[in-house]
């Protein structure tokens, strides 16, 4: 609601748009980030007041194209993503899945099935989109591009495979190397699945000294990266069975996600931003 800024890389502004005040479900906050996919910024403006979807040329902030949403407060960032040739945003809310045109916001598809509050955000491999959303229930859909067109119910032929226990609050699931890591509830007890048949790999497991989780899992160089509200990293192999490496413990707390560039770790606490490298 404190607007939307187009900066360049001296930190200058370029553009500022203001969207209007967002009146979210008790007065939990805003957490829906922008999308951005080839000159596009893409902002998902769902709560109780009059929801809508809209595009923003990046680098002048007008509006490229604005849709209405009948949807209740939801925090999923949007995912743009390449299918048919065309790039589309997937959105993840209570009401629904939805699926729209990039180029001109028109709706492709949709689906219901996530449950009350939907936060977690959508991720993509191999042309299919996997939503989940885990408070009063659980929900994770497996929705194949090629085959989503039009009203969908959960039990069609595109959604390729599903699941209803031990689903995310609050984090994200990660997707790696065709596996699909997710945690339950905004706790540290992490399931893991074979993303393309859906078969269960191992989980929940119960990840030892991880005291409440809302940063979504990563993963790089073979590893997975979860993080605690209570400063404890637990990290993995990214593998078929369980196998910790390591749990490091900062004197902190995190509920920022994880950020990795190149060989190289970024954490944002409570109180400070740690970088974490090799010498």
């Amino acid at each position: 609601s404190y607007g939307t800024y187009g900066l360049d890389m001296k930190g200058n502004v370029l553009w500022e748009v203001d969207l209007g005040d967002m009146e979210t479900r008790r007065g939990f906050g805003e957490g829906s980030s922008p999308a951005l996919h080839d000159g596009t910024v893409v902002i998902n403006w769902d709560h109780e007041g009059d929801s809508f979807i809209v595009a923003l040329d990046a680098r002048t902030g007008k509006t490229r194209w604005k849709m209405e949403r009948d949807e209740v407060t939801s925090w999923s960032t949007p995912l743009v993503v390449e299918s048919g040739g065309r790039p589309q945003v997937v959105v993840a809310a209570t009401g629904g899945t939805r699926g729209y045109d990039l180029a001109d916001g028109k709706l492709l598809w949709e689906i219901p099935g996530m449950t009350t509050n939907t936060i977690p955000s959508p991720v993509h491999d191999g042309g299919r989109v996997f939503v989940m959303s885990g408070f009063r229930g659980n929900a994770l859909q497996a929705i194949d591009l090629a085959k989503a067109s039009g009203a969908l119910q959960p039990d069609a032929e595109a959604v390729a495979w599903s699941f209803d226990e031990d689903t995310p609050y609050v984090p994200s699931p990660l997707l790696y190397n065709d596996r699909l890591y997710f945690l339950k509830h905004n706790k540290g007890i992490l399931s893991c699945f074979d993303a393309t048949s859906g078969k269960r790999l191992y989980g929940p497991e119960r990840l030892e000294g991880l005291e409440g989780v809302y940063a979504s899992p990563v993963g790089a160089a073979g590893r997975v990266y979860v993080v605690g509200r209570n400063g404890t990293t637990v990290v993995l192999e990214d593998g078929a069975a369980p196998k910790v490496l390591a749990r490091n413990v900062l004197d902190d707390g995190f509920d920022a996600s994880p950020a990795v560039a190149g060989s190289e770790l970024y954490l944002r606490g409570r109180e400070h931003l740690y970088r974490i490298a090799a010498k």
